[in-house]
């Protein structure tokens, strides 16, 4: 469990880079005459690199953990992530190599998407069949808070490196170096992570004592497994689609643009947030543990739906004239649609019997990502009909739709035998 909380911590982490830590300096990597629009493409470009790259490592890395071990795949994936995140850390500017710069920035976020996608593949499937069956939902909401505690780890981390030094202009010290120190953080961590698997980690005997699959991506697309695959992934596409408008679209509504509050305000209401968050997780996971994951993330994908999509329509019309609701309401949204992830590492992991579990497992929570990730697009469009700030609500709705679907379409899982050959 530690180990996959590790994992889990180290993926989100490096995940978070870009967003936080290198949008103060993004101006480093792009031409001075660049607009406002040409920068967002380009911050666009670096973050849609890792998520693209995710089911390519959740395939790669997944097929590994199913064939020769859930320890070797985390192992080989998180030291290919330290390598390719130190690489970052060290990648020269626009003044220095021209386009050429963003060019490999991306295409090294692409590859850090591939051995980050492998990460959890291996170690979140290995920790659920150590857990002892009653505390398979505990474990479960405890691995999750890697990625809350991830997220204000950066955020903390940077604004410490801002108050410190100056941040405007290419040629001042957080654009030139200041960004590079979280990156340099991020690779150490995936390394020790690496390390820490090597010698403390065992391999699963669940997994040791079945026989190795040698097609598990052919057998994961066949029969039942197939039916579960798409039971999934679909619950997952609601899942990704009702979290955007929340992990990345909140701080701009939150910002001048909308509610009105500082750079500094939302970094530190959104840290307050998901600090609060990883205590959302254990418990949301815990509860699925006394009434069913199904029970569970039915109940909890109408509320996301009902009070979810009200709260951020609230922010969006109310936050600049009632300041308090504000921190009040954002802190109250992400604890209702991000809080159910916790059940999440045991839902799936359930869901699938131990010759594909690991490929089944990150196959589709990464493939999910992709349809989601499009979603500036849909606010875009959403927003001929609609005020643009409005249009995070109506992907909370939908996403909470596809949550209730998935919920539904699939059994009870939380008694099921993980040494089973087939899980429902």
């Amino acid at each position: 469990m530690i180990g996959a909380w590790l994992g889990f911590f180290v993926d989100l982490f490096d995940i978070y880079l870009p967003i936080i830590a290198l949008a103060p300096a993004i101006g480093y990597f792009v031409s001075p005459g660049l607009g406002p629009e040409g920068v967002a493409i380009v911050s666009g470009c670096i973050f849609a690199a890792t998520l693209i790259g995710r089911p390519v490592g959740a395939a790669i890395f997944g097929r590994m953990a199913d064939t020769v071990g859930r320890k070797r795949a985390t192992i080989v994936a998180m030291t290919g992530a330290g390598a390719v995140t130190l690489c970052m850390a060290l990648l020269p500017g626009y003044q220095q190599l021209g386009l050429a710069s963003v060019v490999l920035f991306v295409t090294l976020r692409l590859l850090a998407g591939v051995f980050l996608g492998g990460e959890y593949t291996g170690a979140n499937p290995l920790a659920m069949e150590a857990a002892p069956p009653a505390k398979r939902g505990l474990y479960s909401g405890i691995i999750n808070t890697g990625f809350p505690l991830a997220y204000a780890a950066v955020s903390v981390i940077t604004l410490l490196l801002l108050l410190v030094m100056p941040s405007q202009g290419v040629d001042s010290d957080y654009a030139v170096w200041g960004w590079r120190v979280p990156f340099v953080i991020g690779a150490l961590l995936s390394f020790a992570l690496a390390l820490y698997f090597h010698r403390s980690v065992s391999e699963s005997e669940v997994f040791a004592e079945t026989k190795p699959n040698r097609a598990p991506l052919r057998d994961l697309f066949a029969r039942d497994n197939a039916r579960r695959f798409v039971q999934v992934f679909i619950l997952m596409n609601g899942f990704w689609l009702s979290l955007q408008p929340v992990a990345a679209s909140l701080p701009q509504l939150l910002g001048k643009d909308g509610v009105g509050m500082t750079s500094v305000q939302v970094t530190l209401v959104m840290v307050v947030a998901y600090l609060l968050l990883a205590g959302a997780d254990v418990g949301a996971a815990v509860l699925s543990q006394r009434i069913g994951r199904r029970r569970f993330l039915v109940a909890a994908a109408s509320i996301m739906a009902v009070v979810g999509t009200a709260l951020f329509l609230s922010l969006s019309r109310l936050g600049a004239d009632v300041p308090m609701w504000a921190v009040a309401a954002t802190v109250l949204l992400v604890i209702i649609v991000v809080g159910p992830w916790g059940v999440l590492p045991a839902y799936i992991n359930e869901r699938f019997p131990t010759s594909v579990r690991a490929s089944g497992y990150g196959l589709a929570y990464s493939l999910a990502v992709v349809a989601p990730s499009f979603y500036a697009f849909y606010q875009a469009g959403l927003s001929a009909f609609m005020p643009f700030n409005d249009t995070g609500a109506v992907l909370i709705a939908i996403g909470a739709v596809l949550v209730l679907c998935g919920a539904l379409s699939g059994p009870e899982t939380r008694n099921v035998d993980m040494r089973s050959s087939g899980n429902g």
